[in-house]
């Protein structure tokens, strides 16, 4: 039986995590973002430099219930989670420290609109060496953690949810194709993007 989202906890106050967030900050020193997801490729805030970095002890996931951004409460869609395990390779933006008042309010609520990211400082690898960077991560623990779906329940996610920002499967898609150019080759979200109906359609073809 295809498991059924948890309905939406009780809501984690977003303002009083920001709050914590910035007070974890050296504000003596530039912030750097670490991102995973649409971050790549739709950060939609000024930085003033970006790269590629990886962080260990932690992996991509499209495992997270989206309510508002790829889905709706009856139709829920799907974003990626960064969740305990492995290693991820992404992109880190570092924002001045004078814009970062300016930068977080548009940030929080993109990101934590329902407060459901656990906001933490992980050690990120890049080419010029090792950056602390915030990055939004999830529980296991969290309702709104998918745990294992079959199949089946992603490609009928990929058909029919769609958000604020539009469907789970151009999200999911976009990062995938954002990913490569940057050669990176995430194998897990290439399996679960040929589940999707029209990417089934078009290798039969």
């Amino acid at each position: 039986m295809t498991p059924l989202p948890a309905p939406a906890p009780h809501r984690r106050d977003p303002a009083a995590m920001l709050a914590q967030t910035m007070a974890q900050w050296d504000a003596r020193h530039d912030l750097w973002l670490f991102g995973y997801g649409s971050l790549i490729w739709r950060p939609d805030f000024d930085y003033a430099e970006q790269r590629p970095a990886k962080v260990h002890g932690w992996h991509r996931a499209l495992k997270m219930w989206s309510r508002v951004n790829r889905g709706t409460p009856e139709c829920p869609g799907l974003v990626f989670a960064l969740l305990t395990g492995g290693s991820c390779r992404g992109m880190v933006f570092r924002i001045e420290r004078q814009r970062v008042p300016e930068v977080m309010p548009g940030l929080w609520a993109r990101e934590m609109v329902n407060a459901v990211y656990d906001p933490r400082w992980l050690d990120c690898q890049t080419p010029h060496g090792t950056v602390s960077a915030l990055a939004f991560t999830l529980s296991r623990r969290s309702p709104n953690h998918t745990g294992v779906l079959p199949d089946p329940e992603y490609t009928r996610i990929f058909a029919q949810a769609r958000g604020r920002y539009g469907t789970t499967h151009d999200y999911a898609k976009a990062t995938h194709e954002e990913l490569l150019k940057m050669g990176i080759h995430d194998r897990a979200l290439a399996r679960l993007l040929a589940l999707a109906p029209n990417d089934r359609t078009e290798q039969k073809d």
